[in-house]
């Protein structure tokens, strides 16, 4: 995909990229196979136990937090009951307040130190690994006792060993590709929480 777009086709473009994406999403398969499974195992201890999910990141990352709290709160594939997920990136008061008086990379862990407990789940999302404020809301779960899910691409950056599990679209190479493997992961965690993981 080295080639700029003057010498491409659009239709081969297209192909060419969504040739890309699925080579992305299957080697992403390949490594994480068992850890989606672990991961959705967790979620289901941690809400059986009263716990709730925590979910985070910027942009199109912010975009998927919401997504996958809506999934959980509402549903997906399988009716049940909703689900205590939270998107720390939807309330614009807490978000604008806490980034005028304490700086952006202080919005989401204000948010952690309110919300979360011991045994809770965060999801910390970030193509790079490295987004300052999610790094340094993982850092800050991980010290309140909730186990870290950390969702990234490429090298994996800081967040690859900060989280107790990393699920790494290693071959992505842009937030585009790496973000289309992140929706299969987060549809894959609920969907697999809703068929496996849950009692009531």
């Amino acid at each position: 995909m080295s080639q700029t777009s003057q010498d491409w086709q659009p239709q081969d473009y297209l192909l060419a990229t969504a040739n890309e994406s699925a080579q992305i999403r299957e080697q992403f398969l390949k490594d994480h196979l068992q850890d989606l499974v672990t991961g959705a195992q967790w979620i289901g201890e941690s809400i059986r136990t009263g716990g709730k999910v925590l979910i985070f990141g910027n942009g199109g990352s912010a975009a998927d937090a919401q997504h996958m709290a809506a999934e959980m709160v509402g549903r997906m594939l399988i009716e049940r009951r909703p689900l205590p997920a939270i998107a720390l990136t939807t309330d614009s008061s807490n978000l604008t307040a806490i980034g005028n008086d304490f700086g952006y990379d202080q919005v989401f862990v204000k948010q952690v130190q309110a919300l979360a407990r011991a045994g809770d789940i965060v999801i910390a999302i970030s193509t790079s690994g490295n987004s300052g404020n999610v790094v340094l809301a993982a850092e800050e779960a991980k010290r309140l006792g909730c186990k870290v899910i950390g969702l990234t691409g490429g090298s994996g950056g800081k967040l690859k060993t900060l989280s107790d599990l990393t699920l790494n679209a290693a071959l992505g190479k842009n937030s585009s590709r790496i973000q289309e493997t992140h929706s299969f992961a987060i549809h894959s965690l609920v969907d697999l929480l809703d068929r496996f993981f849950l009692t009531d």
